[in-house]
């Protein structure tokens, strides 16, 4: 059987990305994207619908992240869709699933504190490379 991993996202922070070190000495950072997806009902009130995804990401990009990025601030990720499980505090089983990122690229106007920065990749040995940034998001896009 087939199988294919792959999530592509845009979206802001939800919070200030948390970097913590493995055993191994090797970076990891969480955050949480916010998305948005706007339309309007068949009664003609204009709806929005929030989805929030916890994402993570090792190594130098890791570090990156955590250096340049904050709340708020508009990100595109791409990586694939991992799962997590584990005991809870009373033994109760937990689970949630999460985005592993390979690659990001920084979004938005220089006010953003985009334009013209670097976009990563989980290569090892990669070099950071200048690309041009996506159209920016308005302060209206923020959904929150």
């Amino acid at each position: 059987m087939a199988s294919f991993n792959k999530v592509i996202m845009m979206g802001n922070l939800t919070r200030d990305p948390q970097l913590n070190y493995l055993p191994s000495q090797m970076p990891v950072v969480e955050f949480s994207l916010a998305t948005s997806r706007k339309w309007n009902s068949k009664d003609g009130q204009q709806r929005e619908e929030v989805c929030f995804v916890d994402c993570k990401c090792f190594g130098k990009m890791a570090e990156t992240i955590n250096q340049y990025c904050t709340k708020g601030r508009p990100l595109m990720v791409e990586g694939r869709l991992s799962f997590d499980r584990w005991e809870g505090k009373n033994g109760e089983k937990r689970s949630k699933h999460y985005v592993t990122i390979e690659t990001f690229t920084f979004v938005g106007g220089r006010n953003d504190g985009g334009g013209g920065a670097p976009q990563a990749s989980a290569a090892p040995g990669a070099n950071v490379e200048m690309t041009p940034s996506a159209a920016p998001m308005g302060p209206d896009d923020i959904p929150f």
